[in-house]
């Protein structure tokens, strides 16, 4: 039997009121991401995404605001010999507390900026980022 090396996430682009897109590192790694996770048993992408931004950030979202950005398959950043499947959504601006949870730091950033910084996951990087692009 194959183990499925995939780990499937939802995750939340948060904007500010310039356009800058929340980003954030967990506890003991070294890469920025979206604020998001893994979905709970019976729990839709959505809902997971609601419910890891409220545990991560603080931000209270309302599932009937997402909108589906995309469905995107990049590297693993912190789990090498994985694949990241991530379920990505946008939410219209919220107040945003900070780290909590697991988030050790946040940070937001231009996503028009260049060069990028070098510390993004990957699926932020080559995916997210240039399906927000206008």
């Amino acid at each position: 039997m194959t183990q499925d090396r995939t780990i499937r996430v939802s995750a939340v682009v948060l904007r500010n009121a310039t356009g800058e897109v929340l980003t954030v590192r967990k506890r003991n790694t070294s890469r920025f991401m979206l604020p998001g996770g893994k979905p709970d048993p019976g729990e839709t992408a959505a809902e997971a995404a609601v419910r890891e931004c409220a545990e991560e950030v603080g931000a209270v979202l309302d599932v009937a605001a997402l909108r589906l950005v995309g469905v995107f398959d990049a590297d693993a950043a912190n789990e090498p010999g994985y694949r990241i499947e991530g379920t990505v959504y946008e939410h219209p601006p919220v107040q945003v507390a900070g780290a909590s949870a697991e988030i050790a730091e946040t940070r937001w950033l231009d996503p028009a900026a260049s060069p990028l910084p070098g510390d993004l996951a990957p699926l932020l990087e080559h995916h997210v980022l240039p399906a927000l692009a206008p």
